[in-house]
């Protein structure tokens, strides 16, 4: 099967599409033949990257939506636009997450809480308002968790926790809904976003040390390195894989 057509026939949800390693998905999975509804609270963004999808040959494959997916009718608002759009959801991809980096002794109930409400909730609401819709097409759900939350990574609790708790309902999620032909699995990238570039480009001797310590001398693009995974899991070839971590780090971390 070509690459232009791995996915067809695939009506995908991107969550944090506008940027990052969710527009490499988005980008991705548009190439590879899928439809996409994306959403993002960056609405001018978000609505850059449909122009440009439209504009490179691939027209009606990419609708942006702007919604938050803290909020507590999100989940289901972005699944009935996505059927709206499309007819159905059979891919499932919850990227979106924000967080506020503080020592544990300064982790406070509004830190924990913005990690929380914008990362591991909105992943559990929205795969619950899906599953109808996933059942129906033997579906899958790519979820993310953090090389950082295996690490331990210093000021990083927050953040941490609720990626830990994102791959832990995964695995659930896994064994309850394999016997309705749903596969659930966690990817863990290591990708040079924009705002790592930005952080990269202002910091170059230490990045240039966490750089050296990447088996593969280089972090990952978002379409060119994480989205082809992304792909891979969302496509029949991945339909006997399930509750899964894949490190897409360059080699960073080896699971045991």
């Amino acid at each position: 099967m070509s690459t232009e057509t791995r996915l067809q026939g695939k009506n995908a949800i991107v969550t944090g599409g506008a940027g990052g390693i969710g527009r490499g998905i988005v980008t991705a999975f548009v190439k590879a033949g899928a439809n996409v509804l994306f959403v993002d609270i960056n609405a001018e963004a978000g609505a850059a990257v449909q122009d440009e999808l439209d504009a490179s040959g691939h027209p009606g494959r990419a609708a942006f939506r702007e919604i938050d997916i803290s909020a507590d009718d999100g989940a289901e608002r972005i699944v009935k636009a996505a059927v709206d759009e499309f007819g159905g959801v059979s891919v499932l991809v919850n990227n979106a997450h924000a967080s506020r980096q503080a020592p544990l002794m300064e982790t406070t109930a509004e830190i924990l809480d913005l990690s929380f409400r914008t990362g591991f909730v909105p992943a559990v609401r929205l795969m619950q308002a899906a599953y109808p819709h996933l059942k129906d097409a033997a579906g899958s759900v790519i979820n993310f968790g953090s090389g950082s939350a295996m690490d331990g990574m210093r000021t990083q609790a927050s953040y941490v926790a609720a990626k830990e708790a994102i791959r832990a309902v995964s695995r659930v999620a896994a064994n309850e809904w394999a016997a309705d032909g749903i596969n659930v699995n966690i990817i863990c990238p290591l990708a040079a976003t924009e705002g790592v570039a930005h952080w990269m480009e202002q910091h170059p001797e230490t990045a240039a040390k966490l750089i050296s310590a990447v088996p593969m001398q280089r972090y990952g693009d978002p379409e060119g390195d994480i989205g082809p995974v992304a792909v891979f899991l969302a496509s029949d070839d991945a339909s006997y894989m399930t509750g899964q971590t894949l490190m897409v780090d360059g080699g960073s971390q080896k699971l045991r």
